[in-house]
């Protein structure tokens, strides 16, 4: 009767694992995701390039106002003259000195009245561009954030599976050499090691990649973003219905507000070609002084001083300026159609945009619980073929099987937990609702 020899215990998947992510665990400096997002708000180029865009519209907003206020410019001058006349024969040389006063207001001026307006509905567009321009950099952060504890968790997988396919090689070695198994199954564990130690230089550079990513957004050396906790109960969708968010996005949505303001610039441009065709009416004063010293051209030898006012109202009427005017209104009446017809395709793509993400969201929620279930099936069949290599029923290549089915899908559980995080804050920038202070739920997350 013979005796078949026990197989060495392999080291426990857990034990590989928590041990690898120890290591890997961020510092005690380690930094939320809002923390980042408020250095990348003061650090990121593409955000301070639309911030100054913003405070440059709104002077420029401001200017329009000139048109409808009053405007004033004082003057003043000096000169000498000298003066000769043959008959009689005479010279002589006298000086004159003038200052003066002169404003205006508009009192009918449509065209300016519609610029004045134009300015104001430019400060709604320019503040839509950047909530637009906010809202994408609470993405890109969040995204990067992720990415950075996507690349560890992979790192951190890849070098648990590389510690236990060295112990089922050095299991595979003694077993060969004490005639319980073949050298297939030492090549077999052997050829598996050197593709995790492949992998494991991939995820190296990988995460090294995006943490330089990281740290160029929120412009910091070596950022630490702190991990989810765990276990890891995800926020739900609320509201639950994709035409709940479809509607918000019809008021809140930058693009739509841009269209919107857009298309109200362009009916104010019609009226400004309008004007073309209208009389301008001004208010009118002016109050001058002029000082003669040593006479004039026709009184000699005395010097005087002669103030002057006046108040009036100038009247503008046009004419014919050759066809100008008609042409003028029929190209703003052609732009007024293009910017409705942007309106309803800002609307659509709105739409589009947030159905999309919507059903996004559902699908990597309902992948997240098939993967939750894969990872207990795949933890319970590698159990199983671990305790079948150890009696003799199953072979190496199907632990190792085992092994990188349940690492892979470990792996797919963290980037998928990942992607329904960041997916709710691509939901909300894709309904236009999107706000710092939806970072605060994810922050509730992390690891405090």
């Amino acid at each position: 009767m013979t005796t078949r020899l026990k197989k060495p215990a392999l080291l426990p998947l857990a034990l590989a694992l928590s041990t690898v992510l120890a290591v890997l665990a961020p510092s005690a400096q380690a930094q939320n995701l809002v923390e980042l997002y408020r250095s990348a708000r003061d650090y990121d180029a593409a955000y301070q390039s639309a911030r100054s865009l913003y405070d440059a519209n709104l002077a420029k907003a401001d200017q329009a106002k000139a048109g409808i206020l009053p405007s004033a410019a004082l003057s003043a001058g000096a000169s000498r003259t000298n003066f000769e006349m043959s008959s009689p024969a005479s010279e002589r040389d006298f000086t004159t000195q003038t200052a003066g006063l002169n404003a205006s207001q508009p009192l009918y001026r449509p065209g300016n009245w519609a610029t004045y307006e134009q300015g104001k509905r430019q400060v709604e567009l320019s503040r839509a561009q950047l909530e637009a321009a906010e809202q994408d950099l609470i993405v890109r952060t969040s995204q990067t954030y992720f990415d950075v504890l996507a690349a560890q968790d992979t790192l951190a997988f890849v070098r648990a599976q590389k510690a236990a396919v060295a112990e089922q090689l050095a299991s595979a070695k003694r077993n060969f050499e004490v005639g319980t198994s073949t050298i297939t199954d030492t090549r077999e564990a052997q050829a598996r090691y050197d593709l995790v130690i492949a992998q494991e230089i991939a995820a190296e550079n990988d995460l090294r990649v995006k943490k330089i990513a990281l740290d160029q957004l929120v412009g910091k050396t070596d950022a630490q973003p702190k991990g989810v906790q765990v276990p890891l109960d995800l926020p739900p969708l609320v509201p639950a219905d994709v035409n709940a968010w479809v509607l918000q996005s019809e008021a809140q949505h930058p693009a739509i507000r841009q269209a919107q303001a857009n298309l109200e610039v362009a009916k104010l441009e019609i009226d400004k070609a309008e004007a073309g065709h209208k009389p301008t009416v001004d208010l009118t004063a002016s109050y001058g002084i002029q000082r003669n010293l040593n006479g004039t051209a026709t009184v000699a030898n005395a010097t005087f001083r002669t103030n002057a006012a006046t108040v009036g109202v100038a009247l503008n009427m046009p004419l014919f300026a050759g066809f100008a005017t008609q042409n003028r209104i029929r190209e703003t009446l052609s732009l007024e159609e293009k910017a409705r017809t942007d309106l309803v395709g800002a609307r659509r793509g709105v739409a589009l945009g947030t159905r999309t993400a919507f059903f996004g969201v559902l699908s990597g929620q309902g992948q997240v619980k098939a993967l939750e279930a894969a990872e207990l099936s795949s933890q319970s069949a590698l159990d199983a073929n671990k305790l079948g290599y150890q009696v003799g029923v199953r072979i190496n290549i199907d632990v190792l099987n085992a092994q990188s089915q349940l690492f892979q899908t470990k792996r797919d559980l963290a980037k998928a937990r990942y992607d329904v995080l960041v997916g709710g804050l691509k939901l909300r920038q894709a309904n236009g609702t999107l706000t710092p202070e939806d970072l605060l739920l994810i922050n509730s997350l992390l690891v405090q």
